[in-house]
């Protein structure tokens, strides 16, 4: 009995140990000390409040996929976070959309970030694009997602209408703003920029890796928006020659923040456990392959817009096909330039004091690059 409950304690020991490496080991390389970039990677000064709640929208289906028969409505799963301080508000409001296979918990770590410098954030999970969609994952119902961003904004202003809920007056409908990862970016693309799917509410917005192959500069000119692509130029999901780097040039406006040796997947909050790896798109491929299904293999850009809305049908995603995969860098770096870069573009876009913002623009444009020699900045072209 002696022999076996030292067995337990020494496998214990081992554990606990092995648990110990994989949180605590292979932290990044800090940012500069006393550097503008480690002051903004703080946490803001508010009480963050996390409310999970259950949309539901009774006018628009989720169409049938696979064994699943569809339904009626479309059901949205959704974590909102906020101050718990109402002094300062009303708050800018920011949606955020998850990508292909994933969750609305894939960047809780950047909304957490958000809500405590004084942003609501909200991030559901889409009925037929998130990992446990009936049926199975459907890249193609990225199509109804911008209405599903609609709709997310119409309820959390029908919340902070509500004199008897927590958020009652804590939104400022005037500034909105929407940011998503990969097939999340691309629904906030859509969402800023479409002719027809596009909500003017949205006044700023930030696509982190997402596809922007299938658009051609026209689709742009529908409407102006302040707008950033933050990538990585080793990713293997979304190259970034044919996706993040035409953004200068082809948004008006547009601008980009690029990640030496940054993946795709090393965006995501659950990639922190992959810094071991020395590439996490190995798993972000596997994921994206084994559950896109035909939409890899069959023509679908005619769901999003016609030719003449500024579309290019022959264009090709170029999905995983790097050979090898370079060394990529510590996701935990990765994802310490992601809060600093999303929160410096919104507080730039939505502070209420010009000194704030102003300062802000600068960080972006001349002081991130300048302290971090890992991240450039592309401004537009036009």
């Amino acid at each position: 009995m002696k022999t076996f409950l030292k067995i337990v304690l020494i496998v214990a020991a081992i554990v606990g140990v092995g648990v110990l490496v994989l949180v605590n080991g292979k932290q990044p390389e800090p940012f500069p000390p006393g550097s503008e970039s480690a002051s903004r990677l703080q946490m803001g000064p508010l009480e963050v409040v996390r409310l999970d709640h259950e949309f539901l929208d009774p006018t628009r289906p989720t169409a049938a996929n696979g064994d699943y028969a569809g339904s009626e409505q479309r059901r949205l799963e959704s974590t909102v976070w906020y101050p718990q301080d109402r002094e300062y508000g009303p708050y800018p409001l920011l949606v955020y959309s998850h990508g292909f296979s994933s969750s609305r918990r894939e960047a809780a770590y950047l909304n957490r970030h958000l809500a405590s410098l004084g942003y609501v954030v909200v991030a559901a999970d889409f009925p037929l694009t998130n990992m446990r969609a009936p049926g199975g994952p459907q890249v193609k119902d990225v199509v109804n997602q911008p209405a599903d961003v609609s709709f997310l904004i119409d309820s959390l202003l029908q919340l902070s209408a509500d004199a008897d809920h927590s958020l009652y007056r804590q939104i400022d409908p005037e500034r909105i703003g929407a940011l998503g990862l990969s097939l999340g970016g691309l629904t906030t693309t859509l969402a800023g920029f479409h002719p027809e799917l596009r909500d003017p509410r949205i006044r700023a917005a930030i696509s982190i890796a997402g596809p922007t192959f299938v658009f051609t500069p026209p689709f742009y000119r529908h409407h102006s928006l302040p707008f950033l692509m933050l990538a990585g130029d080793i990713d293997a999901l979304v190259p970034y020659a044919a996706n993040a780097a035409p953004v200068p040039g082809q948004v008006p406006g547009g601008e980009l923040v690029t990640l030496r040796a940054g993946s795709h997947t090393g965006f995501a909050g659950p990639a922190a456990v992959m810094r071991w790896l020395h590439n996490p798109d190995v798993v972000g491929c596997w994921i994206v392959q084994r559950n896109a299904g035909d939409a890899m293999e069959e023509p679908w850009f005619d769901l999003i817009a016609p030719p003449e809305m500024g579309l290019d049908y022959t264009a090709e995603p170029d999905l995983c096909t790097l050979d090898p995969l370079p060394a990529a860098m510590n996701t935990l770096r990765q994802q310490m330039i992601t809060r600093v870069v999303v929160s410096s573009f919104f507080e730039r876009q939505f502070s209420l004091s010009a000194p704030t913002r102003a300062a802000a623009a600068r960080y972006l444009r001349q002081v991130l690059p300048a302290e971090l020699d890992d991240v450039t900045y592309t401004p537009p072209v036009n």
